[in-house]
């Protein structure tokens, strides 16, 4: 058997713990009773329940932080851009480190692993896979970049030989995954920050599914346009999704996208032998995951909120489709914040179309996130292209909720988007 790396170690160090994977490997370790401690630049929810768990925190990025008895630190793929003197800093106190996406592949190489990867609904899909499995007793573990509604946790502790992982494309940190089962939702433009185009994320993508088993499975709806081209030559069994497409499919995450997403978990299905009507009655009660369409409550005027973590013009086109189809005529009234500088301007034009099916767009500043700030684009950019009174661009939250507060009416549906921290405007207009 190969050397396991989180095995061996007995203290382990994160930095970025904060993050929706990192702490999920950091839940797993502790869980697996490894002493456990970590960093982050800010105070969040995720930290709030990783101290509850008894996991020391601090405040800030140094390697300082890092405790003199630590054999392995597991970092954030962001600071080998941002910080990587940190990096170096451990390599000169004989620290042994490697990245979340190294972590995954040290967890991974033990296991029937199946890789949910794809541009947009990956954390639906995998979210639906673990209730599916679980349903079915198949006790998988888990890693996905969200919070399941029934575990409260982006993490699951099974005992089987099955690992479910969300496997994301950005700076190909999927391609340390060696899948047994890999399903690709679809390919789009997004994370052009890193990729010069299309062509050179479907190569990622490419890369990624050729480590699949000579006896594994790739999953995907192989008439898709942008999938397609990539499926020549490979030594897995590729399997169509569309021939388990049901139209028919009542559930309770809406739109046409997750009944594909779905579509996915049901191929899956048959590789796994769980039973078809089984395992449609989970796919039929699974109620989704947090920031994914999440229902957060109604105001005290009647008006209902909900809130999505879609920041790519396709996400968000799916989830306003999805809203109309489910809302009929209702007013939605939609608080977007763009996130990143690069995406906002690369895909101005998607963006400004994107909003279609809303009747109001109110639009945040950008969020910045790992960006320097770009004067070039902006709110106030995107409100014009979109080109019709229903987008106004904001200072600030204030503003927005302001807003809100005066015109938001009984009947009326918020629903609040984007990557950053968009959501606190649904939370306050429900406080």
């Amino acid at each position: 058997m190969q050397k396991n790396l989180l095995n061996e170690a007995k203290n382990i160090f994160f930095i970025g713990i904060g993050g929706i994977g990192v702490s999920a490997v950091a839940r797993m370790m502790f869980l697996e009773g490894k002493k456990v401690s970590g960093s982050d630049i800010a105070k969040s929810e995720i930290i709030d329940e990783l101290q509850k768990l008894g996991i020391k925190i601090q405040i800030g990025q140094s390697s300082d932080f890092v405790p003199k008895e630590t054999d392995l630190v597991i970092y954030s793929p962001a600071i080998m851009v941002y910080e990587p003197s940190i990096i170096e800093m451990l390599a000169k106190r004989k620290i042994k480190s490697i990245s979340y996406p190294e972590a995954l592949h040290e967890i991974s190489k033990d296991k029937y692993t199946i890789a949910v990867s794809g541009t947009h609904g990956k954390t639906t899909t995998t979210a639906m896979i673990a209730k599916m499995m679980l349903d079915a007793g198949l006790d998988p573990t888990v890693i996905v970049g969200s919070i399941l509604k029934d575990q409260k946790s982006n993490f699951i502790a099974g005992k089987s030989k099955y690992f479910v992982v969300e496997a994301c494309e950005y700076r190909k940190s999927f391609l340390n995954i060696k899948p047994t089962v890999a399903l690709i939702t679809n390919i789009d433009n997004d994370h052009l920050d890193f990729y010069k185009d299309i062509a050179d994320i479907q190569n990622a993508f490419k890369e990624f599914i050729s480590q699949v088993e000579d006896n594994g499975h790739i999953i995907t709806d192989t008439e898709n346009k942008t999938v397609c081209p990539i499926l020549k030559n490979l030594r897995g069994n590729v399997i169509n999704s569309k021939d388990f497409f049901e139209s028919k499919l009542r559930l309770k995450t809406p739109g046409e996208h997750n009944k594909k997403n779905a579509s996915l978990v049901l191929a899956l299905a048959e590789i796994l032998e769980i039973d078809k009507e089984k395992a449609k009655k989970s796919l039929e009660n699974f109620s989704g995951t947090w920031r994914r369409f999440e229902y957060k409550g109604k105001a005290k005027n009647g008006a209902l909120v909900y809130d999505d973590y879609g920041h790519h013009p396709t996400e968000i086109k799916a989830t306003l489709r999805g809203a109309r189809e489910f809302f009929g005529k209702k007013k939605i009234i939609v608080a977007f914040q763009p996130h990143l500088y690069s995406r906002t301007k690369i895909l101005l034009n998607d963006f400004a179309v994107a909003f279609k099916d809303a009747d109001e767009v109110l639009l945040a500043p950008i969020y910045a996130a790992r960006e320097k700030f770009d004067s070039s684009i902006t709110s106030e950019i995107l409100a014009e292209k979109i080109n019709n009174t229903k987008a106004l661009a904001f200072k600030n939250f204030a503003e927005i909720e302001e807003c809100l507060s005066k015109n938001l009416k009984d009947g009326d549906v918020l629903i609040t988007i984007g990557a950053g921290d968009i959501y606190k405007i649904g939370e306050n207009i429900l406080k």
